[in-house]
């Protein structure tokens, strides 16, 4: 059996990977391949990304899931895909204006964490906020990145419009 090790990365190099493996597999996908990894995760998988090799030559695997059960209204594809758009913009933007990050760590301990930007968009009238948590669990296991819808009413008087691009 091959020995588990854990990998530290520091947070702006973290999300700047999570962002590439999601802008790549939802914004720069074509929309059939977006669309069907879109399905699997929709219907509560957890599904592997991809591996990424880290400085040292190790492996590190990626999986992505969605917790959407805080989304207001049905969600489809074309909502799903306009909230990542905004969140992965409004990563980039934080990265590159290097803004200090809020990160919310489980209350149990755990690995778990929430970074703390989020990606407001308005389907049909209904404010929904997207996040993006991830979860290294143990060692040797893969990092988890959830997508997740948090209740909109936490962020009242917050914008009701998505920002889709960052501004130059």
């Amino acid at each position: 059996m091959a020995q588990s090790q854990v990998y530290s990365m520091a947070q702006d190099q973290f999300l700047l990977v999570a962002v590439n493996l999601l802008h790549k597999g939802f914004v720069e996908a074509k929309r059939t391949d977006a669309k069907a990894l879109y399905q699997q995760i929709a219907t509560g998988k957890t599904v592997k990304l991809t591996t990424v090799q880290m400085d040292d030559a190790s492996r590190a695997d990626f999986h992505l899931s969605l917790s959407h059960s805080e989304f207001l209204g049905r969600l489809n594809f074309g909502a799903f895909r306009a909230s990542v758009t905004a969140l992965t913009a409004n990563i980039a933007r934080a990265l590159q204006e290097q803004r200090e990050l809020k990160v919310f760590s489980a209350q149990h301990g755990g690995n778990a964490v929430i970074f703390g930007i989020t990606a407001v968009t308005l389907e049909r009238g209904q404010r929904n906020v997207m996040v993006l948590a991830a979860d290294t669990r143990e060692a040797g296991a893969a990092t988890v990145l959830q997508l997740m819808y948090l209740d909109p009413t936490q962020f009242a008087g917050g914008p009701a419009t998505a920002q889709t691009a960052p501004t130059n």
